[in-house]
């Protein structure tokens, strides 16, 4: 490269630009166990192209990883995958979201970090491998929504009976969706900004 000024590092796509009106940023998780949909849902919901950390499946895995319910599936998110999305002209949205093997849990304290709240993706096949990523936002006091992933082969249950075998409180929004669908998925975001707002009115957001 010519560093007398004849050639220039291109800058961001117009389309990756952050809208000049945008005034406030949110930093928001989206969590859960391996394979419940979270680089789906940060890619079907993202406004720009999404940033991704997946890395293919080796036998390596084997063993350590538990892909119930996902045997089709040939890569895995080692890091995080991030994605952004306005929700109107002055506030943004930053999505980071999560490696699900436990493995990679340690990089979860990271991708916490300032964040303001999150979601927590569902597969109600394997229901048991939310409790510990709900236990794990609950100690670091992040306010979170549960959103069940509509699987074609998984049973579907009254949100009476999943906030029983879930043990939430009755202030925690569930919600069903598709990750795979764009509107789906930002109805849930729009769920967990109107549960943070309730939040802030009532003093219980730090």
């Amino acid at each position: 490269m010519d560093f007398n000024g004849s050639d220039t590092i291109p800058g961001p796509r117009a389309e990756d630009q952050l809208p000049h009106t945008a005034q406030s940023a949110v930093k928001i998780v989206i969590v859960g166990g391996f394979g419940v949909g979270k680089t789906t849902m940060v890619g079907s919901v993202s406004e720009i192209k999404p940033l991704t950390t997946e890395e293919t499946m080796t036998q390596a895995g084997i063993g350590v990883d538990d892909n119930y319910g996902s045997a089709s599936k040939t890569a895995t998110t080692v890091a995080m995958d991030f994605g952004r999305i306005r929700i109107t002209d002055e506030l943004v949205l930053y999505l980071f979201g999560t490696p699900g093997q436990e493995r990679f849990w340690f990089l979860w304290n990271g991708l916490f970090e300032g964040a303001l709240g999150a979601v927590v993706l569902v597969d109600t096949r394997r229901l048991e491998v939310s409790f510990d990523v709900m236990g794990r936002l609950e100690e670091r006091g992040v306010p979170f929504v549960v959103a069940v992933n509509s699987f074609p082969d998984a049973p579907r249950y009254p949100i009476a009976d999943l906030r029983t075998a879930l043990d939430l409180s009755e202030m925690v929004p569930i919600v069903e969706c598709d990750v795979r669908r764009r509107a789906s998925s930002r109805d849930v975001l729009m769920t967990l900004m109107r549960f943070l707002h309730s939040l802030a009115l009532t003093g219980s957001l730090a």
